[in-house]
């Protein structure tokens, strides 16, 4: 008979291996639990080298549901770090031809590409849904965002970064244990605050070259991040707040413990989201403020905060020109505020909350910069609350 792992055993306690079960040899682990991995859900936030190995592995446990963000496409150079990608997938987008090699690999696991930037694309009912997000990432702008994006609803997440033949894995714990913005210097901060240096400069304008990583590398850091979640889903205690760093060179391992700042801005917590029959791409901002009216009885002044900053136009005085933008600045490059004549950089008008009853309160959300399924605030004369766009659900969510 079977018991409740799913394990055969024979009434005189004989364990048998079930050879038609692909989790069988799982299955025998002391503390497995095939039934959590299969619910389990798990945002992967980048899918070059290491957000290959990550997804291997998830795909191999047999998690239930895989969520892929990733913006690029597949290059040449990328074969001979990512196990999931083929020469005949050059071009496409890797989140794209990651899906479904995973699916290839264990179709017990349903995946759903977002070819999205995480910071403009990806709202933050997607973090609230999932169990544990796992990063990929190789910029300090987009952690910075995803964990404050986590630490909003109190996900977990795993950071992981490679360079040459050496890595890191960080795991953040909402909302007790430090965080990523806890540890970062003031270098840090200077390579952030360079991608603002100018009003407009996509972070793809800053790249002058790419990090070199070997195979090896992301194999051990994406295997690590894995088990790290793998814990995390079975409830297993887990060292939060902190990093394991590995050194290629000399194979050596060491811990550190980060101070957990109490004045982070990072540690702001989100209450309960209270669900709206609201799209970003369908309703207006005006009739956001309307659906808060009749849930809130409030008749009050309202204000909508952008959680990204929106450039709703450049001015050239030189020029005598004037661009309507209507874009986050994080999808405006250069090259849309160089004036026509001047050659000069242009003025950004940046605009960080709609207030009701004005102008830009009549554009929809998204024109405003706000994703599907996001969690946005509204502050009346009451105060302030937090609202799910939860008629964008099974646009996000469905797989």
């Amino acid at each position: 008979m079977r018991d409740r792992s799913g394990v055969n055993r024979m009434s005189d306690d004989t364990l048998l291996i079930d050879d038609d079960d692909r989790y069988s040899r799982l299955r025998l682990i002391a503390w497995w639990d095939q039934r959590k991995l299969r619910r389990a859900k798990v945002l992967v936030v980048g899918a070059g080298a290491l957000g290959n190995e990550v997804l291997k592995n998830l795909a191999l446990l047999g998690i239930g549901t895989a969520y892929i963000v990733d913006f690029d496409h597949i290059e040449e150079s990328n074969l001979t770090r990512s196990v999931l990608f083929r020469h005949r997938d050059c071009g496409r987008p890797k989140a794209e031809v990651a899906a479904e090699a995973i699916t290839d690999m264990n179709p017990d696991t349903s995946v759903k590409p977002l070819m999205a930037n995480i910071i403009t694309d990806v709202g933050l009912g997607l973090f609230r849904e999932v169990d544990v997000v796992i990063g990929c990432l190789d910029n300090r702008e987009a952690r910075l965002w995803v964990n404050r994006q986590c630490w909003k609803i109190g996900t977990p997440w795993i950071d992981g970064g490679i360079q040459e033949i050496n890595g890191v894995v960080k795991v953040f714990a909402p909302p007790d244990s430090a965080c990523y913005e806890c540890a970062m210097t003031e270098n840090d901060y200077r390579l952030i605050n360079l991608r603002y240096s100018c009003p407009l400069l996509r972070q793809e304008d800053l790249q002058a070259g790419k990090v070199p990583t070997a195979p090896t590398i992301a194999s051990m850091i994406g295997g690590l991040q894995v088990q790290e979640a793998l814990k995390l889903i079975h409830g297993m205690a887990v060292e939060t707040g902190g990093a394991m760093i590995y050194n290629g060179i000399s194979n050596q391992v060491y811990k550190t413990t980060f101070q957990r700042l109490d004045d982070c801005l990072s540690h702001e917590s989100y209450p309960e989201p209270i669900a709206l029959p609201i799209s970003a791409s369908e309703n207006t901002a005006e009739q956001l403020f309307e659906a808060v009216r009749q849930q809130t009885q409030e008749s009050g002044t309202m204000q909508l905060a952008l959680e990204r900053d929106l450039v709703v136009k450049v001015d050239c005085k030189q020029c005598q020109t004037s661009q309507t933008i209507m874009r986050p600045i994080q999808k405006v490059s250069i090259d849309q505020a160089i004036g026509p004549e001047c050659k000069q950089t242009s003025k950004a008008d940046l605009e960080h909350s709609v207030v009701a009853g004005s102008e830009m309160a009549h554009h929809k959300l998204s024109e405003l910069g706000i994703p599907p399924f996001d969690i946005v605030r509204v502050e009346t004369s009451k105060g302030e609350n937090v609202y799910l766009l939860d008629a964008d659900r099974d646009t996000a969510m469905k797989v």
